[in-house]
């Protein structure tokens, strides 16, 4: 079967490093926001703040680092990145320790670790293009995407216990060691990684801060793509701590419901990445595409109707599991299309400039939805966003573009 080739040691240690990683995200998820409530005793504001301010300045903090990184060896880059969350987020228990810690660290630190992420997920994916066949890419990047839901699925319910037994910034140490061993796990792939060719001088220059961006606008693939997932991730996003508010607020769902709700859900990203390269064999990359893009579009607007109790349990977890089996097929699948339209001398700075537009958008919609529920209601806010989602999908590439070269051709109809 399609996915169960097997793409080499280095891919495996490749992906053995992503799973850490990924399972110590997943176990910390939440950890700041609980660690500023708990521990510093903040307000809303202050944490809605530390979520939204920390995502947008580490989005501008990576501004130059795509073109920096374009013109370096991707596996030092991400040794480095891994290495500075190691360093950012070890300062947090070793503060709490010492009775230092304060919200202008856990907000620098948010920063640090957001701009380091951004360049991790570049460097990873143009490594990743160099490292596997293109016909492998669609099997390499759902291996990912089902390890990220199964992380998602185990992670949260394990840190939340563990943050009971041990403390708030238990999770957060355990996170930090995670990025530490996918350093170490990295480093053993081995292997001599050619040095990019650079013309001209060696300092980043004001363009090239700018080509990620332009080669994305300038792409006919690319470009409604771009918008598309921008948006709905933008969306989903900024309704998910209104989500909050309303079923631990309004509707007096306990924490433990509120997990699960969640938690379980997530079963379906897992079913949907296995099921992602079948599905591409069977019907092609772009109908699989396009229909997973229309159908994740459909669900969120039901979240509105939410009600207390059993009967609000069961349609979170529906709608979730729709909408999370929907993204199951669609992340990798997009994260194949993406890479197989992007030039090769473009990867790191074109996959920078999306996920800083990504990390912006979400800040801002965030902002945004947080002022319109004020004047409004949560529920009121998660309508709308929902509405608005609706009409997404008319953003995604409906109509094929023409490769502007044989290899792309070969490429795109793998």
């Amino acid at each position: 079967m399609a996915d169960r080739r097997t793409l080499g040691r280095s891919f495996g240690w490749l992906w053995g490093a992503y799973a850490v990683s990924a399972y110590g995200t997943g176990f910390g998820f939440g950890a700041f926001p609980l660690i500023a409530v708990l521990v510093l005793h903040s307000g809303p504001t202050e944490v809605s703040a530390l979520s939204a301010a920390g995502r947008a300045v580490g989005a501008l903090v990576a501004v130059p680092l795509g073109p920096w990184m374009e013109f370096r060896r991707k596996r030092p880059v991400m040794m480095a990145m891994d290495l500075t969350r190691f360093a950012v987020l070890t300062s947090v228990p070793v503060a709490y320790v010492l009775g230092w810690l304060t919200f202008p660290q856990l907000l620098a630190v948010s920063v640090v670790a957001a701009a380091a992420d951004i360049a991790f997920k570049a460097a990873s994916g143009a490594y990743l293009k160099a490292l596997v066949p293109p016909a492998d890419l669609l099997v390499a990047n759902g291996r990912f995407e089902s390890t990220t839901w199964s992380a998602t699925v185990l992670g949260p319910p394990l840190g939340g216990a563990a943050i009971g037994l041990f403390g708030p910034v238990t999770t957060v140490a355990a996170d930090a060691v995670s990025y530490l061993l996918s350093a170490l796990g990295i480093r053993a792939i081995g292997g001599t990684e050619q040095h990019p060719p650079r013309t001209g001088v060696q300092r980043v220059r004001a363009a090239e801060l700018l080509e990620g961006w332009r080669h994305i606008l300038t792409h006919p693939e690319l470009r409604p793509l771009f918008f598309n997932t921008i948006v709905v991730n933008g969306l989903i996003m900024a309704a998910d701590p209104l989500l909050a508010v309303l079923l631990v607020g309004s509707l007096g769902f306990t924490p433990w419901q509120y997990g699960l709700v969640f938690a379980l859900p997530c079963v379906g990203g897992l079913l949907g990445a296995r099921l992602a390269p079948r599905l591409v064999t069977r019907f092609g990359q772009r109908r699989v595409l396009l229909a997973t893009g229309v159908l994740r579009a459909c669900w969120p607007v039901g979240l509105a109707f939410v009600r207390p109790g059993v009967p609000g349990i069961m349609l979170i977890i529906g709608v979730q599991f729709g909408l999370v089996t929907c993204y199951g097929v669609f992340n990798p699948v997009v994260a194949t299309h993406r890479l197989h339209h992007i030039a090769s001398d473009r990867v790191a700075r074109t996959l920078t400039a999306w996920s800083i537009s990504s990390s912006a958008a979400i800040a801002l919609l965030t902002a945004l939805w947080g002022v319109l529920a004020a004047a409004t209601s949560p529920r009121t806010a998660i309508a709308l966003a929902g509405v608005v989602l609706l009409a997404t999908p008319l953003l995604l590439p409906l109509r094929e573009k023409a490769p502007k070269n044989p290899t792309e051709q070969a490429v795109t109809t793998t």
